[in-house]
């Protein structure tokens, strides 16, 4: 399997990268800059020696094209739109899997909403419905993607409108070592999104004895 990640030279994209080649799947790691992802995608491939994936940088067209289905979009905010509209006539026979938070502009602690109530939405609604939509990996530290030497340390919330596309995702999730649940149609990706500047207040927050935490789905004690 070989799976693109879209801003895939950013903190998180990076992260991703290491976690699934590690887990035996290829990536496709886009940028704007070809250049720029090739160099970073052997710096990882380094750091990753005898990992059964392999990381490979191209432009995100062509992170696209090179892809077997599953693309992931980690762009910054201010860029999901663009993004989106650069490469929505070849995304036929792909699941989009969107991680964007729309993090307010210079306030990270709050969340800025699009007007179609959250990032996943206005990504289904500029695909259109031929296209599913996926919303995951919202709440997922970049730095925790980074430290392989640890487990990641949280569940991942799977929204979105088409739930054959959904599983497979989930399917995906569960081979970076982590539980995924099914959280409902891509409207409920307002509250997981929303979760993220949350997690981040707590993180930067000196009255707690920690960082970098993540959400977990307790069932009740048998």
């Amino acid at each position: 399997m070989k799976i693109a990640i879209l801003g895939g030279t950013g903190p998180q994209g990076q992260g991703l990268a290491l976690r699934f080649s590690r887990a035996g799947i290829d990536v496709a790691l886009g940028s704007r800059e070809a250049g720029r992802a090739e160099d970073i995608a052997t710096g990882l491939n380094q750091k990753l020696e005898g990992a059964k994936g392999h990381i490979e940088g191209f432009d995100n067209l062509s992170a696209v094209e090179a892809s077997d289905e599953m693309v992931i979009l980690a762009v910054p905010y201010s860029a999901h739109e663009s993004t989106l509209n650069s490469i929505r006539d070849i995304l036929t026979d792909k699941v989009l899997i969107d991680i964007v938070v729309p993090l307010k502009d210079g306030d990270p602690k709050a969340v800025d909403m699009p007007k179609e109530g959250s990032a996943t939405e206005a990504a289904q609604a500029l695909l259109g419905d031929h296209i599913p939509v996926v919303g995951a990996l919202h709440n997922v530290s970049a730095t925790t993607l980074n430290s392989l030497n640890k487990a990641i340390n949280c569940d991942v919330l799977v929204c979105g409108n088409d739930l054959p596309a959904k599983n497979k995702v989930i399917e995906l999730i569960t081979q970076l070592g982590v539980q995924a649940y099914n959280v409902g149609p891509a409207v409920n990706a307002r509250c997981v999104e929303a979760i993220t500047p949350m997690l981040i207040r707590l993180n930067i927050s000196k009255k707690v004895p920690f960082s970098h935490a993540g959400i977990k789905i307790w069932a009740p004690d048998s």
